[in-house]
């Protein structure tokens, strides 16, 4: 038998619950093979990658082949200050 249940609350709230859930029961079920393979179960589900983040790994990619002898910080820094004039920041703004 299939019971449905109603949950309210913000979307945040909502995966909190399920995070939380999904944590004590891994927990529960891990807990005898020790604290490795808690911590395997465990694992924070990651974000997706913002605008920013997208826009500085292409960018930097073409940075070091046009200039591979140069500090991994200067290219960066030159690639985060071209971010205020790009195109994906404006997109992305929106």
């Amino acid at each position: 038998m299939v019971h449905l249940v109603k949950i309210e609350g913000t979307l945040d709230e909502i995966r909190a619950m399920f995070v939380e859930g999904a944590k004590q029961e891994a927990k529960k079920t891990a807990k005898a093979a020790g604290k490795a393979t808690v911590k395997k179960a465990v694992k924070k589900a990651k974000r997706a990658p913002s605008a920013y983040n997208k826009y500085m790994k292409k960018k930097l990619a073409t940075l070091r082949k046009k200039h591979p002898k140069t500090a991994h910080a200067t290219l960066f820094k030159r690639a985060a200050k071209s971010w205020s004039s790009s195109a994906e920041r404006k997109r992305s703004m929106k």
